[in-house]
């Protein structure tokens, strides 16, 4: 990026979120994160904001509260909870809760931002969604919602092209994060396995996914609009066995 932009990062506490915050406040650029909690770390740079984004009320008055004291060039929304469960103990609760966390938040967010991106002429919108919108065992709230982002981030990408900003989805595949390791215990001989049937032959880091993230936020991918990016090393075309 040619000149100093601040972009919004949702979880940008812990995970690809922090990775990716870490990553642009090191190239200079200035970070907004809210989440559960705020980071760990602390910079002139950065700006943390604590919020529950499962609550819409909630989500709402935090996503004025920011677009009024920032200009919000970039919105990251990487927040995002699995609830992982076999059909036969699926909670349709489960449904309700992700689809507000992983569609409603962002759709407020970017409602807050948006009449300053087109005042600007520029805006970038990215969605860390996942290759189980491809479908996985286990994820049926998860993987419902996450392929509803890719439907909707190919609408907002027709309805803002016009007015500069940009609309894309980044998918990643098995990244050793914490919520990873709420599935698959740490170091364990699943995850092991895991990363041998990854044709790559690893699992994925936080930073892989930052890089991806850092490609759709640059000025210069004005013309990448609407696509969803798989990073997950080959396991969108192969598969994952767990």
């Amino acid at each position: 990026m040619s000149q100093t932009r601040t972009t919004l990062i949702t979880g940008g506490n812990s995970g690809i979120g922090d990775a990716l915050a870490k990553k642009l406040v090191g190239e200079g650029q200035r970070v907004v994160s809210v989440g559960l909690e705020k980071p760990d770390w602390t910079h002139d740079l950065l700006t943390a904001y604590r919020a529950d984004l499962t609550s819409m009320a909630e989500t709402r008055a935090i996503a004025e509260e920011i677009c009024r004291d920032h200009a919000v060039d970039g919105l990251v929304h990487n927040a995002g909870v699995i609830l992982p469960n076999l059909l036969a103990d699926a909670k349709p609760e489960d449904i309700l809760t992700l689809a507000q966390l992983h569609l409603g938040a962002p759709m407020l967010l970017t409602q807050a931002a948006m009449e300053g991106m087109r005042s600007r002429r520029f805006g970038r919108i990215v969605f860390v969604s996942s290759r189980a919108a491809m479908g996985a065992p286990t994820r049926s709230a998860y993987s419902a919602t996450k392929a509803g982002v890719h439907g909707m981030a190919r609408t907002w990408a027709l309805e803002l092209a016009s007015s500069g900003i940009t609309v894309n989805v980044v998918a990643p595949g098995p990244i050793l994060t914490d919520n990873f390791w709420g599935v698959v215990p740490k170091d364990s001989e699943q995850q092991e396995r895991m990363a041998r049937n990854v044709p790559v032959g690893r699992l994925g880091s936080r930073e892989d996914v930052a890089h991806a993230i850092g490609f759709f936020l640059d000025e210069r991918s004005d013309f990448v609009t609407g696509q969803v990016l798989y990073v997950c090393g080959g396991t969108s075309l192969a598969g994952l066995s767990p």
